[in-house]
């Protein structure tokens, strides 16, 4: 009997452009999403959040994965309790939670 699989809560930042309902400011180009997203895996966090945004009429361009509270914790991240919270809600909720949206505008630097 195979075992129930473990949800996890992964930190993604996901990079959008724009479209048309997407609900960006007027004169942004795009905007950075800090995601908490459940899943077994971080694949599946990431393929859930891409949906969950293309349904927002955002168009997702590029996720970085930052892993879950416990890896962020080993690597020494300092997580407030309020992240912690909404990293909880995701889990409890089996949900993306956006945490935090970041517009770009034009002239705006992206670190690659």
């Amino acid at each position: 009997m195979k075992k129930p699989s473990r949800q996890k809560v992964f930190t993604l930042l996901v990079e959008v452009g724009r479209g048309p309902d997407d609900g960006l400011p007027e004169g942004a180009t795009g905007a950075a999403l800090m995601c908490y997203a459940s899943g077994v895996d971080e694949a599946e966090a990431v393929r859930e959040t891409v949906a969950i945004l293309k349904q927002a009429d955002l168009s997702p361009l590029d996720v970085s994965g930052y892993g879950t509270l416990e890896e962020r914790l080993a690597e020494g991240h300092d997580i407030p309790d309020e992240e912690q919270q909404l990293m909880q809600r995701a889990l409890d909720e089996n949900s993306v939670i956006v945490a935090q949206m970041t517009p770009f505008f034009e002239g705006d630097e992206v670190d690659d």
